[in-house]
């Protein structure tokens, strides 16, 4: 996988921010604009949008994103926004919060509910045509935060979003929604006659309760929704399987980011951890472990960044990255040997993200049926 200058500027602008700030999001939106890379030019953004979308999303082509993927001669620089401004470059930002496990709502705001915004029926509409995304997204670009309720039992599955909708009245309770807890823009995908559809609810509403969820990963913030017969504003049919492979690819990106920072911390501690009078790191066996897991990290990172050419890239790259995290996660813990189950160690944080991380919008073994259908 090779990056543009400006893709690899990027890179470089989020890593030095997130080293340098303790509290990130406000600096990441204001300084970087993460929180626009996923918003259409059109309405406040940089992102660039794709000529035209496959009608089916069964089509195993079927595009993963509503935002353009970038190719390698695109440019990322939020600075200019006539470049192109793909998928690619919201990948990259995962991958960096990733590394750190960086506790901010670039995940369930940014793309969660920015991509369901734009998975509407009504996304090609001009800005008077679709006035609830002309007043949304801009918003959003600037950092609001925003949470899509969607699954009721942690499939995410496009069919059977979590609330029932008879016109405006919302009904349901919602699991596993990201940064809901605070959201100042709260999303609901409802089943309805039509199929699923979109409905913006007013998070002070008294029917809506908001109950944060003890999480094993402390990084990641998770609630339940419940609404009470809510009356909502519908804003017309979503594409719940296009949001869900946007998702996996983002995921993704960020999986290969914490994987390869796993492994560089345990590649740096075996080369200080002296048993036998030599560093553990030059014994032979570990030798082969480290490698084997290089060359994991490496083919997550390329099945990472290939996931928005298809649905079926998408379910790929949900399944290798989960796994591959997970199993770099374990030999992190094996090879830092006692300090690596003490708190004041971030081994467990890794750990525990890998975990976590591989139940998000589905655990691997669903999205197998996907990748060999």
């Amino acid at each position: 996988m090779t990056f543009t200058p400006e893709q690899e500027d990027l890179r470089a602008s989020v890593r030095k921010l997130l080293d340098r700030e303790t509290e990130p999001w406000p600096a990441l939106c204001a300084q970087v604009g993460v929180a626009a890379l996923t918003v259409p030019k059109r309405f406040g953004g940089f992102a660039t949008e794709p000529a035209t979308q496959p009608a089916d999303p069964a089509d195993p082509t079927h595009r993963a994103c509503p935002i353009r993927p970038s190719s390698s001669t695109d440019s990322a620089d939020p600075a200019h926004p006539d470049q192109s401004i793909g998928l690619t470059e919201v990948q990259i930002v995962a991958e960096e919060l990733g590394r750190n496990l960086t506790d901010v709502p670039f995940l369930g705001s940014s793309v969660l509910a920015v991509t369901s915004l734009l998975a509407t029926t009504n996304t090609n509409a001009t800005n008077t045509e679709a006035p609830a995304l002309a007043r949304l997204l801009p918003a959003l670009a600037e950092g609001t935060v925003g949470a899509l309720a969607w699954t009721s039992d942690g499939r995410w599955d496009p069919l059977q979003p979590a609330f029932t909708a008879d016109v405006s009245i919302v009904d349901g309770t919602a699991h596993y929604v990201l940064d809901a807890t605070g959201a100042d823009v709260l999303l609901a995908a409802a089943r309805t006659p039509d199929g699923p559809a979109l409905f913006e609810v007013d998070p002070a509403h008294p029917g809506v309760r908001c109950e944060p969820v003890p999480t094993m990963d402390e990084t990641r913030h998770l609630a339940t929704v419940t609404l009470d017969r809510v009356r909502a504003r519908p804003l017309g049919r979503v594409d719940l399987a296009r949001v869900r492979d946007v998702a996996c690819a983002v995921l993704a990106a960020e999986q290969v980011g914490a994987a390869s920072r796993a492994l560089e911390l345990t590649v740096e501690y075996t080369r200080h951890r002296v048993q036998f009078g030599r560093p553990i790191g030059s014994f032979q066996a570990l030798k082969h472990r480290m490698a084997d897991l290089h060359v994991l990290v490496e083919t997550s990172r390329s099945a990472a960044y290939a996931a928005p050419a298809s649905s079926r890239l998408a379910a790929v790259a949900k399944v290798h990255c989960s796994e591959v995290f997970a199993e770099v996660a374990a030999e992190m813990i094996q090879l830092h040997g006692g300090i690596a189950i003490t708190w004041d160690h971030p081994a467990h944080r890794y750990f525990k993200r890998a975990h976590a991380a591989a139940q998000l919008f589905g655990a691997p073994h669903h999205h197998l049926s996907r990748v060999h259908p």
